[in-house]
């Protein structure tokens, strides 16, 4: 097994950054308090125009085109529209199967949010939020919308696995990223408690999501775990016998991150970061489990113009408007260079998602976007700085 894939991201789950305009009249930062700011009509409106026109059929054609096989499509947790006030999606991601199959394209289903949240993170869906796994009727939620989804797409031929939860922060993560001063909470009541998850805690609820996934799903896919940004903490448990064969560790690998370890903003830095931590790291585990980068992408400080202090955005407050920006003919070297230094380190393992497919930004006339434009993978690709056939 060996798969190339791109995510639709911000498609049926909302990223403020990645298209901002959808957010305006609000001062919203995530998907939680969107609907909240909004008549619920005009959310509605706003909800069902982007996710009929953010990705269609012809994007499927186009990600086959580029050479791909696979999309993992992050979901929300009421995607079956049981939790008001946020609007379901399920439709959409039957109609992503009809698609996926026409085109000879995998899905690996990833659940994206989860009620209360599971890292604080804006992507997670409400930030500075992490109690989900403090609430066990929530937990419980969450492992009956996965068996849900597996009774509904087990059989399927597109489905290629599902991810019972995307990027459940632990200790060492929670604190590098200080996730609530990077991330701040709308309503700090809401956010009392926010600690991150314990090992333990996931360990029991991949154990739970996997036995009400995989009777479900048909033989040949697979469960696919988040390392809750510690590659090398499984061995032990994804070892056991019922998993072998069945499940995938999925770990999430940028540039930015690197960053935040100290990774020196060189092109040389960069090179030995990725060989000598993202290529070794996964070689090792691959030994006794499937390793795929569930998201990568290219973006890094050093063709920004400027140190973007481990990936923070506008939204965060950082100011880019005096940002010089590299050259075209820079940009482009650094990208190529490092985009093939990053694909040689997921082929020590079985395969990798770019983050994102596509971004609503204008790096061209918003300075301020400048050096961002390398998250959209269709760009990424037309420009030259990205091939994978």
């Amino acid at each position: 097994m060996y798969v190339k894939g791109v995510n639709l991201g911000n498609w049926l789950v909302l990223e403020k950054w990645m298209s901002p305009a959808l957010f305006e009249g609000t001062d919203a930062e995530d998907e939680y308090n969107f609907p909240l700011q909004l008549p619920h009509e005009v959310y509605e409106a706003r909800i069902r125009i982007h996710r009929s026109e953010y990705i269609t059929e012809r994007d499927f054609a186009s990600i086959r085109r580029i050479g791909l096989d696979a999309v993992r499509i992050p979901v929300p947790y009421f995607i079956f529209g049981d939790r008001e006030p946020f609007i379901g999606c399920i439709e959409e991601l039957d109609k992503a199967f009809g698609w996926a199959e026409k085109y000879g394209l995998k899905i690996l289903i990833d659940l994206h949010t989860a009620p209360l949240g599971q890292n604080g993170f804006d992507n997670g869906g409400i930030s500075g939020v992490c109690r989900w796994s403090q609430t066990p009727g929530e937990v419980d939620f969450v492992l009956d919308l996965l068996e849900k989804l597996a009774k509904r797409y087990g059989q399927r031929e597109g489905l290629f696995g599902i991810t019972p939860i995307n990027e459940p922060v632990t200790e060492p993560m929670w604190n590098t990223m200080d996730v609530q001063k990077r991330y701040p909470p709308a309503d700090p009541e809401l956010a009392k408690g926010s600690a991150p998850n314990t090992m333990e805690f996931l360990r029991d609820f991949y154990a739970r999501a996997y036995d009400r996934i995989h009777p479900n799903i048909a033989e040949g896919k697979y469960v696919v775990f988040h390392d809750g940004f510690q590659l090398k903490a499984w061995k032990e448990f994804l070892t056991q016998p019922q998993y072998v064969g069945n499940v995938v560790l999925d770990t999430h690998q940028y540039l930015m991150m690197a960053e935040m370890q100290g990774c020196e903003q060189t092109i040389e830095g960069y090179t030995n970061y990725i060989r000598e931590h993202f290529a070794k790291e996964i070689e090792e585990v691959q030994a006794y489990v499937p390793v795929i980068c569930g998201e990568w992408c290219l973006f890094n400080s050093l063709a920004v113009g400027m140190d973007t202090k481990g990936g923070q955005s506008v939204l965060n407050g950082m100011d880019f408007t005096e940002n010089a920006g590299m050259s075209a003919k820079e940009k482009k070297e650094i990208y190529e260079r490092l985009g093939k230094e990053q694909l040689a380190a997921w082929r020590k393992g079985s395969g990798y998602f770019y983050w994102s497919y596509k971004l609503l930004l204008d790096t061209v006339n918003e300075p301020h976007w400048k050096g961002w434009d390398c998250w959209d993978l269709g760009k990424s690709v037309d420009e030259g700085w990205f091939s994978e056939a």
